[in-house]
């Protein structure tokens, strides 16, 4: 079922030689499978069956590009996917047998950039990790810029003790520890941190978001707010960075935070 057409996904694109991609799952018809047609269509990649075996790898490489299967022996994929964005900035799609909308919804939470139901067409995955490949970085750490061109630097902002890469998605906290954070949540901080010290209106970040919010779901954008709130502010009821503006929106004040872009 999951033989695939080498030719029909062959793409020849530049960047897709450059990617390196991961494949993580315990069914090796469909992870040579996967291996195989995204070789075929121009990509590095490598296939494990396992967790263990992903988390030994990544000591030695670094990947654009993560299609982990939830549904694993040992470690599950959404704890390795929690475990890799600690480590690296790699994009994540995440594959399970599961159709429920409580996997999909946990897995975009915990940071996911795509989603995809088995069993899968090999067309419509390449087409996923098309997607997401132009959205994520470089990846960064063992590769050598003695092999290319100079890599843009990362972008990371400071506010206080904290440290957002936003390149990485990923905050570190005044002790140096990771601060634990949704994706939603974490769009929302990158919505003020790339538009620092101004107003905007709870219309101007949910459209930067992508949320719509319903009638009967109003208060979605605050709900996410207050729990981003929670875990960067020392005292959440009287905010420093992410302030009310009564009547007209949220400002996030960096007015002590230094920039690198």
């Amino acid at each position: 079922m999951f033989t695939p057409n080498l030719l029909s996904g062959t793409s020849g694109e530049d960047s897709a030689v450059r990617s390196k991609i991961v494949v993580v799952d315990d069914e090796p018809d469909l992870r040579d499978a996967v291996a195989e047609y995204l070789t075929a269509s121009g990509y590095d990649v490598t296939a494990v069956g396992d967790a263990a075996a992903m988390r030994e790898i990544a000591r030695e490489q670094t990947f654009h590009l993560a299609i982990l299967d939830i549904s694993m022996p040992g470690e599950d994929g959404l704890s390795l996917g929690r475990w890799l964005r600690s480590k690296m900035p790699v994009g994540i799609i995440f594959a399970t047998a599961s159709g429920t909308s409580i996997d999909r919804i946990v897995g975009l939470e915990l940071g996911a950039d795509d989603y995809i139901v088995k069993p899968y067409e090999l067309r419509e995955l390449l087409a996923r990790v098309r997607s997401v490949l132009r959205r994520v970085p470089a990846p960064t750490g063992t590769v050598s810029d003695d092999d290319g061109p100079l890599r843009p630097a990362r972008r990371v902002v400071t506010f206080g003790g904290f440290s957002a890469d936003l390149d990485g998605r990923m905050v570190t906290g005044p002790s140096g520890g990771m601060v634990e954070m949704a994706k939603s949540e974490f769009d929302v901080l990158e919505v003020f941190l790339t538009r620092a010290n101004r107003l905007l209106s709870r219309s101007a970040i949910a459209e930067a978001i992508g949320l719509v919010e319903e009638t009967d779901d109003s208060r979605a954008l605050d709900i996410r707010i207050m729990r981003l709130r929670k875990k960067i502010e020392a005292d959440p009821s009287n905010p420093r960075f992410l302030r009310t503006v009564r009547g007209e929106g949220y400002i996030f004040s960096l007015s002590d935070a230094g920039k690198t872009a």
